[in-house]
């Protein structure tokens, strides 16, 4: 969607990528939407950048691993599920149909439900409500958007790992980096990786296979980048979420190795992805842009949506269901970025044209059997006859254009900072019975989103900013229970006022931000109605804290206290009850402490807490808050002249029985169970 454009100083990892912080865990700079690349401090946002080594050393194999020191996010599935589902200063991201993690800054690249880190260079986390930067989320998530920044080729390299996790699950990598030409103008980044074995679940396994390609042109004045991706991710006795009967209270957490998906359940998923990336300076201070890229999807299912505990013995009710998809989405954009200055003002303008386009085609058997289990005692039965087809009738398509244009405006050498911006979103979409393939509803809307930050630097290691932004999701289209059936609801739009400070201690930076959130949502009214008539409102208060605290110590981590309200509901008694999923407290703590007198030895430590979650809106049912604690050790070293790095992991250290997040749905899962991470990487 936007260029790398870097305002930070200092010894870079591969081009286009800002330096990594003291510590070397968090990057200086994020991508803060069109503008591309924008020093953390200079921006009026809360902005996150997770780098690969962070990645490598806590063995995270995928996206909502990485992001597991993040206080403002947590994951709603465990590692045994097939998808990733996260909440973002409490609300839902990547939920549904999934496809709502950029890749590069762009829709529609990424694999649609699980995203591996073999082709992370680094994760970025832009906090909040983004419209008018990123452009509407293809699934209408507004609490932040997730960023894979991908793999390019900076200094040569030829990096081997090999990894072991228990029970029986293990694999190896391989990453190469090349640049040539008279000025290494030319770049090729290859990464290939391939895994499969049984995982601490009760006979679950999983085989997956990811290869990524990064082809790069650095001239003068002409850039372009070529990322093509493809994934496969199997596995047999995925983890599903639950589902909870009404009035039944939530029961102890099982041993987090007890599975009740059978052996013959599966799920199967292809991802293949490209993006095509191209800048010009027109002049030293203009360039236009132009990007291109998009992705296929197929995935193939066999179990159920969701068990249902029907008791507080924890007795289940499962009906398992075939479930076929196929996407493809196609993205383009482009769009120029000048600077210059009227006075002593000076400008850094954008203007962006987008367009993205989405066609899902999709195949749900009937519901034919059901079995019944027990989370403590789960049951092996028979497989139930349930019809399977290759066929994949239209389900939806839609279409989501935009353009925008912002500018930031910077005096006193960029000490105070005001940004601006507007984009006009266009929403068009069309849905079709299901199996059937025949249209039903149409949807064509737009909106006009808004954006204000301000950044005051008094002095250059402090920045106090604010910033007043919305959010855009698509509205409902009223269900055929609804009086007003097929009625298209107008976008829904959410809102976020944020102050904060960001202080630069010197080899440790903090940023204390405030900020409330206010969503609107669809409902069934006692008249049976559909309008949108619901509304909730998260208040935030929330500290991060990464870097260097003395030398050989570094900590990454943080705290979120969030005071969510359902401020407007169709349910009157409702009014006033905390939303689902949302808990009172995410804290993080992460530790790394280089043993002295023990050359490359290190230690590492995590801590992680999060509060009561409720299940229902009625407030009724809840799972209780958890802690989870994860420890480390690594080593590093040289053999025969090759940098060498042993990494020994363990999640979750204490064992502890927990149910993990609520999605929005009123599903939730087991947490994972005690993992044991092995590794070995060799640069040749």
């Amino acid at each position: 969607m936007s260029l790398d454009t870097l305002t930070v100083e200092g010894t870079a990892g591969p081009r286009g990528v800002a330096p990594a912080y003291a510590g070397g865990q968090v990057g200086q700079a994020g991508r803060l939407g069109l503008f591309g690349n924008v020093e953390t401090a200079k921006s009026p946002f809360s902005i996150a950048s997770y780098t690969d080594t962070l990645i490598r050393d806590r063995q995270a194999a995928t996206v909502t691993e990485a992001l597991a020191l993040d206080p403002s996010v947590r994951a709603t599935q465990t590692t045994g599920a097939p998808f990733e589902s996260l909440f973002i200063r409490g609300f839902p991201a990547n939920e549904g149909i999934s496809g709502e993690i950029a890749f590069d800054g762009v829709y529609g690249v990424a694999p649609n439900f699980r995203i591996f880190t073999d082709y992370a260079e680094r994760i970025e986390v832009l906090k909040g409500p983004s419209a008018a930067l990123s452009g509407i989320a293809p699934n209408g998530g507004v609490g932040g958007v997730i960023n894979v920044v991908p793999k390019r080729a900076g200094e040569d390299l030829t990096r081997v790992t090999l990894d072991y996790g228990s029970l029986a699950h293990g694999g190896g990598q391989i990453d190469i980096a090349r640049r040539s030409g008279a000025n290494r103008e030319w770049g090729v980044r290859v990464v290939g990786s391939l895994h499969g074995g049984d995982t601490p679940f009760d006979r679950q396994s999983e085989t997956t296979g990811v290869n990524a390609l990064a082809l790069d042109y650095q001239g003068d004045r002409f850039r372009t980048w070529l990322y093509l991706i493809g994934q496969t991710d199997r596995f047999r006795a995925p983890l599903r979420p639950f589902l909870l009967k009404a009035g039944v209270p939530v029961p102890p957490a099982p041993d987090s190795r007890r599975n009740l998906t059978q052996s013959w359940e599966h799920s199967t998923i292809d991802d293949r992805g490209g993006l095509l990336r191209t800048e010009f300076d027109l002049t030293d201070s203009v360039t236009l842009f132009a990007d291109v890229g998009g992705s296929q999807s197929e995935v193939s299912r066999l179990f159920a949506s969701a068990p249902t505990i029907t008791n507080l013995r924890g007795d289940t009710i499962t009906n398992p269901q075939f479930y076929g998809l196929d996407g493809d989405r196609f993205t383009a954009d482009g769009g120029m970025r000048a600077g210059f200055a009227t006075g002593f003002v000076r400008h850094a303008l954008v203007v962006q044209a987008s367009s993205y386009h989405e066609n899902l085609g999709r195949w749900l058997s009937p519901v034919r059997g059901s079995y019944r289990s027990n989370i403590y005692e789960p049951a092996i039965v028979p497989p139930v006859a349930v019809p399977e087809s290759s066929a994949r009738p239209r389900f939806s398509d839609s279409t989501l254009t935009g353009v925008s244009v912002a500018d930031t405006l910077s005096v006193l050498d960029e000490h105070v900072l005001l940004t601006l911006g507007v984009r006009r979103q266009g929403f068009e979409a069309h849905n079709y019975a299901s199996n059937v393939g025949t249209l039903t509803t149409t949807y064509d809307k737009s909106a006009t989103s808004p954006l204000v930050g301000l950044v005051l630097r008094p002095w250059d290691s402090v920045s106090l900013y604010g910033n007043f932004i919305e959010g855009l999701s698509r509205g409902d289209v009223a269900p055929a229970v609804a009086t007003n059936s097929g009625a298209v609801l107008a976008p829904y739009v959410a809102r976020q006022v944020e102050v904060g400070v960001k202080i630069d201690w010197g080899t440790v930076s903090t940023n204390l931000a405030a900020f409330r959130i206010t969503k609107p949502s669809g409902e069934l009214g006692p008249d049976r109605i559909y309008a949108q008539t619901g509304e909730q409102r998260i208040d935030g208060l929330e500290l991060t804290v990464y870097g260097e605290v003395v030398p050989g110590v570094r900590a990454l981590g943080g705290v979120s206290l969030l005071d969510g309200t359902l401020t407007r509901t169709a349910t009157a008694a409702n009014i006033g009850h905390t939303p689902i999923g949302v808990p009172g407290i995410q804290l993080n703590f992460g530790a790394e402490w280089d043993l002295p007198g023990v050359p490359g030895v290190t230690l590492d430590g995590a801590v992680i807490h999060t509060g009561r979650q409720f299940i229902d809106t009625a407030n009724r049912q809840a799972v209780p808050d958890w802690t989870r604690l994860d420890i480390g050790l690594r080593y590093a070293t040289s053999i025969d002249g090759h940098r060498t790095v042993f990494r020994a992991n363990v999640q979750n250290v204490a064992g502890a029985r927990y149910w993990t997040g609520v999605a929005t749905y009123g599903t939730f899962f087991q947490g994972a169970p005690r993992t044991y991470l092995l590794s070995m990487a060799v640069d040749l």
